[in-house]
């Protein structure tokens, strides 16, 4: 104890033995010592304006110009707020301190203790394997951590961010030279050149593989978490970003990966994880993996029945109405991992993990059912196996039961196959779900009831997500209406939406005429299947003129004959994204 006993006997405190440990002024140490000497007497914390008062006289009230004097040691770690509701520092004013109490942290009654702050390591020697190295590593990712806390005001307990950036930086050193002095392969290095990560990059990864070893609460996998990370302002914020978008080198190298859900408050949020395959590689280095995970592109090839899509678009491009939009986003949100997770808990849900819902698009051709089938599936990072109803009734007589059933099976198998879990789209549904025959009927008849029957079957049966499309709600018969959890209306849009549309869809660089107006074009009640549609067909009227010119008169006569033909049918790529 004699570095306290010197602490709290020196008359000038700025000879004290611990005082270059401070990193302080004079006046901050005196502070200290006050609180200090307080301490040893049996009182914890101490009133701001009893330390001021104390040290510097209640005479015309001098004691207040040297509130910054408490500010600072916040600052640096050395005392904290003895408050149930303790403030961030850069919200707080200085006179706000002057009647809270203070104490001191626990850092710095370990400094009176032992003198110094400074990190102990060992003589260096070689890594003995790769989880000698993480040790290391993960107490290096403990420190960033640290320091992202402090930086966020967060600062009950916490070490003066400067001390913590000497331990990471000696720490840093101590890894490089234990690397360099190791002769056999450390696995993690190896993987860093191999793929060629930056030093933000590596620090990435190290939190999300010390998450995967550890499983606590994934505090670190959320986005703004893994920014805050590797950031020392909010610049340096929005730069670091990019690391973790789309195109980025840890996902376009398939490093890590993440889910995208909707939070609560209606925006979107991205937790990261890494890659199965890289994780296996990091924490069993000997063991080679034998089975490699067929592509979904490459399996689908031996069949004919399904069409794979990969979405470019998620559901905050698309053009909804409103009403629509905001069911979607409850169905997102009830689609959640952990709503899904309670449910198992609850008993309300069987099977743990795999996401589950059987949805009903419904409305009118043309309006989007489609793509929001696709956006909604890249929302939730899945690929979709699309298969058009319409086909099974061109199969010849007899086999149509059999084809319903391999629908679903051929499914399974290219889930089973590729371990994956696509999303199954039923396009123009309307026959499999329509009202079955209730008299005795012919031999059509009796088929299509069983082929209704099998399929009725399947959806009992179906474990994951399943999205039929439909025109008319109202043909689709009681018991498949029972099957599907969500059925979501899909409206014909509205002026405001049929004029984002037209904006949307309208080539930007071609040559309008003076006359041209938008406005004028919205007043037309139009699906977007029909606007997707009309543009197609002036820009190729007016491809072919001499001098091409978009004009009213253009869409006007091509409005006019498509209002004539009753066009409205939703073809395959029918979706409006804004």
């Amino acid at each position: 104890m004699k570095y306290l006993i010197n602490f709290l006997e020196a008359k000038d405190v700025t000879k004290s033995e611990v005082y270059t440990q401070l990193k302080c002024t004079e006046d901050e140490a005196k502070v200290l010592q006050l609180l200090s000497q307080k301490y040893i007497a049996g009182n914890e914390d101490m009133l701001v304006v009893d330390i001021l008062q104390t040290l510097f006289g209640e005479k015309d009230y001098t004691y207040i110009q040297h509130l910054g004097l408490i500010k600072s040691l916040l600052e640096l770690g050395w005392v904290i707020q003895h408050s149930f509701t303790p403030l961030k520092i850069n919200d707080i004013t200085e006179l706000e301190l002057l009647n809270t109490a203070v104490a001191l942290t626990t850092s710095f009654l370990r400094l009176l203790q032992e003198g110094a702050f400074e990190l102990e390591l060992p003589d260096i020697k070689p890594y003995e394997d790769h989880l000698e190295y993480l040790q290391d590593q993960f107490f290096r990712i403990e420190l960033y951590q640290k320091m992202s806390t402090i930086r966020q005001n967060v600062h009950e307990h916490s070490l003066g961010i400067n001390r913590i950036r000497s331990k990471l930086e000696l720490l840093e050193k101590r890894i490089e030279e234990r690397v360099a002095v190791t002769t056999k392969d450390v696995v993690l290095e190896k993987f860093f050149k191999q793929k060629k990560l930056d030093a933000k990059e590596q620090v990435i990864f190290l939190a999300l593989l010390k998450e995967e070893y550890n499983a606590g609460d994934a505090s670190l996998r959320e986005m703004n978490a893994l920014i805050d990370l590797i950031s020392l302002d909010e610049y340096d914020r929005i730069k670091n970003r990019s690391l973790l978008e789309d195109g980025s080198t840890l996902l376009t190298g398939e490093i890590i990966d993440y889910e995208e859900m909707l939070n609560p408050f209606g925006g979107i949020s991205r937790a990261f994880y890494l890659v199965d395959e890289v994780v296996q590689s990091i924490m069993h280095p000997q063991k080679k993996k034998k089975v490699h995970k067929l592509k979904m592109d490459m399996a689908i090839k031996d069949q004919d029945i399904f069409e794979l899509i990969d979405p470019d678009h998620d559901l905050t491009d698309v053009v909804l109405n409103p009403k629509t939009e905001e069911t979607l986003q409850n169905l997102m949100r009830q689609m959640d991992k952990e709503v899904m997770a309670r449910l198992v808990e609850w008993g309300i849900k069987k099977k743990k993990g795999a996401l589950d819902a059987r949805i009903i698009f419904y409305g009118p051709p043309g309006t989007g059912k489609t793509m929001t089938s696709y956006s909604l599936a890249k929302s939730l990072k899945r690929q979709v196996l699309a298969f058009d109803c319409s086909k099974i009734l061109s199969m010849y007589v007899g086999e149509s039961e059999k084809n319903v059933r391999k629908i679903f099976d051929t499914f399974k198998e290219l889930s089973s196959k590729t371990k994956t879990e696509p999303i199954l789209l039923l396009n123009e549904a309307d026959q499999f779900l329509s009202s079955r025959s209730s008299g005795p009927g012919g031999g059509a008849e009796q088929m299509h009831n069983q082929m209704q029957n099998i399929f009725l079957e399947q959806i009992e049966q179906f474990e994951g997500i399943l999205i039929a499309t439909t025109n008319l709600l109202e043909n689709i018969d009681a018991a498949f209406s029972r099957r599907f959890n969500y059925k979501i209306e899909f409206k014909r849009p509205n002026k405001a939406q049929r004029q984002r549309l037209w904006k949307m869809m309208l080539p930007e660089n071609a040559p309008y005429a003076d006359d041209f107006n938008i406005e004028a074009l919205t007043k037309y009640d139009l699906s977007g299947g029909q606007i997707n549609l009309i543009v197609k067909n002036c820009a190729y009227a007016v491809a072919t003129q001499e001098e091409p010119l978009f004009t009213m008169a253009i869409f006007e006569q091509e409005i006019e004959k498509e209002k004539k033909g009753n066009f409205d049918s939703e073809g395959k790529s029918m979706g409006f994204l804004s």
